[in-house]
């Protein structure tokens, strides 16, 4: 069945006259008849009759009807479905985060205090291939991400977050060996930022001395915070440290990382994926320069 004579048929049977149903879905009367012939051939069953002037639904008429009303009712809303959709995607931005993923949230939650209408899907897959915006590091594989439309590397210095009242204090650089016997407070191995932690130290030669191990971020730099051991601290990440913290610049092994910050293509794509992609990376620029004046 065609959908052009199934149209046709239900235009004439809500009106009941077959001149006016023409008029309406701008069609010849003659072709109009034809195509409810051909339609009831094909169906085998008589879909209207005659009564004086006026024609009436059959039995089966009646029911096609009751039928088409339920399909037409949906077709006719799909076009302000589909406009609807393509609004909402093109103020959605879907970020996929390997890395740095308390300055990203922090971000996010600046842009939607100054733009609340703009919504955020995050997510933390290397395998994913639908992202408008991507933040990984060097230690990830991230291949199988969509191609880049735009791609910014950041060179993120890592600092060893100490105690002001450690006796390494007035220094303003160290060397890991150094420390080696400290407390770290450490990311969990499920981190991604452990992975690059871990590498300084087997650059270092060393085994760390782990005082408090957590997955949570939020823990480990409030552990950090009052004082309770050291630990690593990236510039762009993790933003300023509290009062009782000073950071050291680490000289052997240099700790630094490179963070990938990429606007992706997308066959759906979001109009304000590429504004929030500058966004943050003012943002991230103005938290490293936050950081490094408390250092």
């Amino acid at each position: 069945m065609e959908l052009a004579k199934l149209r046709y048929f239900y235009a004439v049977a809500k009106l009941g006259h077959v001149t006016r149903a023409a008029e309406e879905i701008h069609i010849a009367q003659p072709a109009l008849t034809k195509a409810i012939k051909q339609l009831e051939e094909e169906l085998g069953v008589p879909l209207f009759y005659k009564k004086g002037r006026n024609i009436r639904l059959t039995q089966y008429g009646e029911y096609l009807k009751n039928k088409l009303e339920g399909v037409f009712t949906q077709l006719d809303g799909i076009s302000g479905d589909l406009a609807k959709l393509k609004e909402e995607r093109s103020r959605t931005v879907k970020l996929n985060v390997l890395a740095a993923s308390a300055a990203i949230s922090d971000a996010v939650v600046a842009y939607k205090k100054k733009y609340p209408e703009t919504v955020f899907q995050l997510i933390q897959s290397v395998a994913e291939t639908d992202c408008d915006i991507s933040v990984v590091d060097n230690s990830a594989e991230y291949s199988a991400l969509p191609d880049f439309e735009k791609r910014t590397v950041m060179e993120e210095e890592i600092f060893l977050a100490i105690p002001k009242t450690s006796a390494y204090a007035s220094r303003e650089e160290i060397s890991l060996k150094d420390v080696k016997d400290e407390g770290f407070v450490h990311l969990a191995g499920s981190r991604y930022f452990r992975t690059v932690c871990d590498g300084f130290f087997a650059r270092a030669g060393i085994k760390p001395r782990i005082s408090f191990e957590s997955d949570s971020l939020v823990a480990v730099r409030n552990i950090i915070g009052v004082s309770a051991g050291v630990g690593f601290w990236p510039a762009y990440s993790w933003g300023e440290v509290s009062a009782n913290v000073k950071l050291l610049r680490v000289s052997d092994p240099v700790c630094k990382r490179d963070l990938v910050i990429g606007l992706h293509k997308s066959v759906a794509p979001s109009a304000e994926a590429p504004r929030f992609y500058e966004y943050l990376l003012q943002f991230l620029q103005k938290r490293r320069k936050k950081t490094l004046l408390k250092k």
